[in-house]
């Protein structure tokens, strides 16, 4: 058996190999073995070709790859923007709708709530998504945590982008506190004015500080209950160092109040601070559910993409 299988390999050559256990060169009738050598190279190559072809084939009929985005981030858009050259991709990225002009990624969007977990359960189903990207926000709790659940249930990967907290750096007077409540709580007994970082949400639990003067950032207008003593300023970032370090002079800040958001948006601040020596009351980001699975940069979700896609 194994001589004849030998044979028919050198067929193709019009000629036969001896039982290479006792010879070591072919009976050949006519042809140059160097020649046949190459035939064979030739087509095995050929084969190569139609096999890379017909895999190339399969990977276009695929259907692509259907990703929910919960954006809003700058991380976010740029993980939208890598996905949308390449084929095999589709991405629908999803705004809260609580920025009134808010930065638009490329590729398919949609603005608005889910209604909570069945909603957002619902609306994947119906919309046969594939995988679930949260790159929200580290303070917007509530959908990660809806997100985390409704994947759960339909058994969907799902995969929580988030950028590394700041940490503190010498010089640094921060004081960390886990909520809202708490950094409320701690601003009275830290100064009198008061320089609000947090958006425009959760401005309401200062509300009732009514010794206490309060400059407000936000990108938008803040809703509900105000604290009566308070400049409103409407800017979005990012910000810099000596822009920073003048309106807590002009505005002779004693506090800073700011969440752990990361990233070098909004870093000047910190920078300001540290430098003109303000304590800063730092709130702490809400956990993510338990058995999250976390990526701290695009790269890293683009490949858990492509892995998916596979």
């Amino acid at each position: 058996m194994v001589l004849r299988r030998t044979a028919a390999r050198v067929a193709r050559c019009r000629g036969r190999w001896i039982d290479r256990r006792r010879y070591r060169f072919p009976v050949l009738r006519g042809r140059d073995p160097a020649r046949c050598r190459a035939r064979r190279a030739h087509r095995s190559r050929r084969r190569g070709r139609a096999v890379a072809a017909e895999r190339g084939h399969r990977l276009l009929q695929r259907p692509a790859l259907k990703t929910l985005l919960l954006g809003g981030t700058r991380e976010a858009r740029e993980l939208a923007h890598v996905a949308s050259g390449e084929q095999g991709f589709e991405i629908v990225s999803s705004l809260a709708g609580r920025v009134r002009d808010p930065l638009l990624p490329v590729g398919e969007v949609r603005v608005g709530g889910f209604g909570g977990v069945e909603g957002l359960r619902d609306w994947l189903v119906a919309n046969e998504i594939d995988t679930v990207v949260d790159a929200t926000h580290p303070f917007a709790g509530v959908i990660s945590v809806n997100a985390a659940a409704a994947a759960a249930d339909l058994g969907l990967p799902l995969v929580h982008l988030r950028r590394p907290g700041w940490l503190p750096q010498d010089g640094d007077k921060w004081i960390r506190v886990v909520d809202l409540a708490a950094a409320a709580k701690a601003v009275g007994e830290l100064g009198e004015r008061v320089f609000l970082t947090i958006g425009r949400q959760g401005v309401g639990a200062f509300a009732g500080l009514i010794e206490s003067w309060f400059l407000i950032r936000a990108i938008d207008p803040p809703e509900g209950a105000l604290p009566p003593r308070h400049e409103l300023l409407l800017a979005r970032g990012p910000f810099a160092v000596e822009d920073e370090t003048r309106l807590l002079v002009d505005r002779r800040i004693d506090v800073l109040v700011t969440k752990d958001s990361g990233g070098d948006q909004t870093d000047a601040k910190l920078a300001a601070a540290r430098a003109a020596g303000l304590p800063v009351v730092m709130i702490d980001r809400p956990a993510l559910p338990e058995g999250a699975v976390v990526m701290e940069n695009v790269a890293q979700v683009w490949d858990w993409l492509r892995s998916a896609a596979e």
